[in-house]
């Protein structure tokens, strides 16, 4: 039996949502299990739940503040010492690799690599690690300062640059972000309609910033006569109340949700979604093929992401609501030109089988002579 450690935090849900997509894959293979585990969570549940609270209200209200420390932990050769306090989670993660004995660790968090290779250096022996990369283009040095058997980065510009930075070629891979595999067993028919022969145009506002700015937008587009809106308020039930009574009666036909476990099928049926440049959120909608309008820009890792979308042609910057109105209706002017090129150009950027891939990648590795595929 194949046995494949991932090893996810949830400081930001692009780790765990590429974590539970490597699982996935896993278990799509006969005689591969697989595990996740989130060690933070395991060690200290409630300092766990404060210190991710903490974190995100750090980047939603003081950004500026959150873009010092990232880049702190970026440039300092001290950074690294602040691992010593996680002394016990070493030691956690220590015995569940003893007791599992995994055939091989994948990391989608960059503190990982530093601890396994804490435990290593004292002496305890086990299967390789590899890093997976959640974050594109301005790539923080805690994912590659510390050595890893190998790095999966979601596109080519963020492989060039960890082998600028030193890492032998053959150990850095361009396979994509791991996704859902809704995403690459994609049905055919789910597309969203042709704008240009009269059908509706779908906008998907997934929010995950703060209450304020979020209704705002949310009132520009209901505004917006002939349009389908879908909102998504996750699991801030008084912002869903909200939006509920502003849809009542708006201009545009609305779907107000919840949390939802639907977000493939809503991102693979709109023609543009609108959200704030997580990893995970990014990442979906390159490989639905549904163009990104960013709304906020989180200052370190995010800039990357919202790098991506502006470098590829995949979708635009726009952080007011008047800025989103006015970027919508010229992406449908002229039949849907800009429209049109961004999808376009998502085809090409797009690997909805990233998760497969890295998966088929490690097993060759670490079992030489299996067949990686399904």
């Amino acid at each position: 039996m194949t046995r494949i450690l991932i090893l996810t935090a949830g400081y930001g849900e692009g780790h765990n949502s590429a974590a539970r997509a490597l699982r996935a894959a896993c278990l799509e293979l006969p005689g591969v299990e697989a595990e996740l585990v989130d060690a933070f969570a395991l060690r200290a549940p409630r300092l766990n739940d404060a210190s991710r609270r903490g974190y995100l209200r750090l980047i939603n209200a003081a950004p500026q503040v959150w873009s010092r420390v990232y880049r702190w932990l970026d440039r300092s050769p001290r950074a690294p010492l602040l691992f010593r306090a996680l002394a016990g989670h070493r030691q956690l993660l220590g015995r569940i690799i003893a007791a599992r004995r995994p055939t091989a660790i994948l990391s989608t968090y960059p503190v990982y690599a530093w601890l396994l290779n804490d435990l290593r250096r004292g002496g305890q022996a086990f299967c390789p690690h590899y890093t997976v990369v959640t974050d594109a283009l301005t790539i923080n040095s805690l994912w590659y300062r510390t050595p890893s058997a190998g790095w999966f980065v979601t596109d080519h510009d963020s492989a060039a640059w960890l082998r600028g930075q030193g890492l032998p070629a053959g150990t850095v891979h361009v396979t994509g972000f791991p996704v859902a595999a809704a995403f690459a067993d994609r049905p055919a028919g789910l597309v969203p309609p042709d704008p240009a022969r009269g059908g509706e145009r779908r906008v998907l506002f997934m929010i995950n910033t703060g209450r304020r700015p979020a209704l705002a937008i949310a009132g520009r587009l209901l505004a917006l006569r002939g349009w389908r809106l879908t909102l998504t308020a996750g699991r801030d039930e008084p912002l869903r109340r909200q939006l509920s009574v502003l849809a009542a009666g708006a201009a545009a036909r609305t779907e107000v949700l919840g949390w939802t476990d639907r977000i493939p099928e809503l991102l693979m049926s709109h023609h543009v979604v609108i959200s704030k440049a997580g990893g995970a959120t990014t990442q979906e909608s390159i490989n639905a093929l549904c163009p990104l309008l960013v709304s906020q820009v989180v200052p370190g890792q995010e800039e990357g992401n919202c790098e991506l979308i502006r470098r590829h042609g995949a979708g635009a910057l726009a952080e007011t609501p008047d800025a989103i109105v006015a970027t919508l209706q010229a992406a449908f002017a002229h039949d849907a030109a800009g429209w049109r090129q961004w999808r376009a150009n998502l085809r090409r950027l797009a690997r909805p089988a990233a998760a497969r891939a890295i998966v088929a990648r490690v097993l060759a590795d670490v079992t030489p002579g299996r067949a990686g595929g399904r």
